[in-house]
């Protein structure tokens, strides 16, 4: 059984949406299939095939959720250092051609969010990082293209 390494943060927001789902969304679509099946004949009753395909979505998150909390390896970021690259890092960058400053934070796959800075562990510029340290140029070759990227910056928080 393969582990999932995530943060505390990430593991935080999964537990969070399981019990969303559980407790809240489980109900909500047990109701909707109660009141459709009162509406009699269930062979032509589009709202009783609409919720009973909200619920197989619904139990499948359910499902997935469990097993991603149930292999989790939550890795505390504040109790990790130095000056390498690492799961957990917040990695300053600047882009050689641009001059463009990017921050990113390496997490976990399940937590990864490019719009909040946060990047998956296995995509190509995480893995690119891994290992290097401030001063270091890394060498991107990304669907976009390739880029250079130069670390200014590295700190764990």
């Amino acid at each position: 059984m393969e582990k999932v390494p995530m943060t505390s943060a990430g593991y935080t927001m999964l537990e969070k949406e399981l019990k969303q789902r559980t407790s809240e969304e489980r109900p909500r679509i047990i109701q909707a299939i109660s009141e459709a099946r009162a509406h009699g004949d269930l062979s032509e009753n589009a709202e009783y095939h609409a919720a009973k395909e909200q619920q197989s979505l619904n139990e499948g998150r359910i499902s997935e959720l469990e097993d991603k909390l149930g292999r989790a390896e939550v890795i505390d970021v504040t109790k990790l250092s130095g000056d390498t690259v690492k799961f957990g890092a917040t990695v300053t960058l600047v882009d050689e051609d641009t001059e463009e400053e990017k921050k990113y934070m390496i997490v976990g796959d399940v937590e990864a969010d490019v719009k909040l800075g946060r990047i998956s562990i296995s995509s190509p510029i995480a893995r690119a990082l891994i290992g290097k340290a401030i001063g270091d140029t890394v060498e991107v070759t990304a669907p976009g293209g390739a880029h250079a990227y130069e670390i200014i910056n590295v700190t764990y928080s």
